[in-house]
């Protein structure tokens, strides 16, 4: 099987993990703080805060912006329903608009309508590993004085404009194992405001800042020096995975450029894609990943069903009429990118696609 993700961990993660373990402490500690230090200087932000995954920091970004009761968030219906729940959590409400064709990410001209007064922030995703818009995200941020939280959380390294996502506003990333790095679970806040900082750290931490003096209401957000460990070596590789998953993605690229009923993606020129998942878009999506999977190809469908479409939001009340999201969710197809796919796999996974398609006509 040539399976969608496969993190990638070697001796020297393990190395690193025996080796808190053998200091006796493992919970958060010095390779934490390591950690937000070299994450924050990759990134290009002045701090970072380290929690227990990317809901987490997702959350945590809101709280600490004072986003709660009454708000609401403009953010993407086609992402996983964390970037959604993370709103919830707050009391807010995400309000969805639609995407842009080419990329999957949200569409700054439909945010525009969906502002009202009660909008308080704007949560672009990044999705694929893709850049969001965020030139004209800002600008509609800063005319209608509204926070950004960025959901980075399949992007770490992504560019727009020669500048790392999640350095714009304020960035949420995840450490999960099918993420472009990992730390086993985690996620990480990044932000170039130092109240968001202190407050993120005081919302990980059961809202205290000196232990047994609590100053609001916090919760147990935090991240494991084991974890931090195996960041820290990852985040050491982080260019080298990233640099194969572009090197992967021109190879199924050019195998797939003309194939008929397949649209390969698309790299804006001012953008860094890191490929976070190779996505296409497939006029008969359900028996190509049906093939491929018989073959010993593994494919992800991200996402099948929109966030405004799922169970738990239509018993919340929403409608809503997102065709680009509905029109993505029946033809976007993930292949297998990332580093650990060889080139013969590659060229397996080109043949067998376009076999599978000849196969559909």
């Amino acid at each position: 099987m040539i399976p969608i993700a496969k993190p990638l961990l070697g001796e020297e993660e393990i190395d690193a993990v025996t080796s808190v373990l053998r200091s006796g402490i493992i919970a958060e500690g010095k390779r934490v703080a390591e950690f937000e230090n070299k994450f924050a200087e990759y990134i290009g932000t002045e701090y970072a805060v380290a929690v227990n995954s990317g809901t987490s920091a997702l959350h945590a970004a809101l709280r600490a912006h004072g986003i709660g009761e009454g708000d609401e968030v403009i953010t993407t219906s086609f992402s996983f329903i964390a970037t959604a729940n993370s709103v919830l959590f707050t009391g807010a409400k995400p309000v969805f608009a639609d995407i842009e064709h080419d990329t999957f990410n949200i569409d700054t001209n439909n945010i525009i309508k969906k502002i009202t007064q009660k909008t308080k922030a704007l949560m672009p995703v990044h999705l694929y590993g893709h850049a969001a818009e965020m030139n004209a995200i800002m600008d509609i941020a800063e005319d209608y004085n509204l926070v950004v939280i960025e959901d980075a959380c399949q992007a770490h390294g992504a560019t727009y404009a020669n500048k790392k996502v999640g350095s714009y506003g304020t960035g949420a990333f995840s450490f999960y194992p099918t993420k472009n790095m990992t730390t086993s679970e985690g996620g990480m806040i990044t932000t170039n405001d130092s109240e968001v900082s202190a407050r993120t750290r005081m919302i990980r931490s059961h809202g205290s800042k000196q232990r047994y003096l609590h100053e609001i209401i916090g919760y147990n957000l935090r991240m494991t020096d084991i974890s931090a460990a195996i960041g820290l070596v990852q985040l050491g590789k982080l260019d080298d995975f990233t640099s194969i998953r572009q090197k992967n993605a021109t190879i199924l690229s050019d195998g797939l450029r003309n194939v008929d009923g397949i649209t390969i993606p698309v790299v804006w020129n001012r953008c860094r894609h890191v490929f976070h998942q190779y996505t296409i878009r497939v006029e008969k999506r359900d028996a190509l990943a049906a093939m491929l999977n018989r073959s010993g190809i593994g494919t992800g469908m991200y996402y099948p069903i929109p966030i405004h479409k799922q169970p738990v939001y239509r018993n919340l009340g929403y409608d809503d009429n997102l065709p680009e999201c509905e029109k993505a969710a029946v033809e976007a197809l993930s292949i297998p990118v990332h580093p650990g796919v060889s080139k013969d796999e590659l060229k397996t996974i080109i043949d067998s696609i376009k076999n599978g398609v000849e196969a559909n006509d």
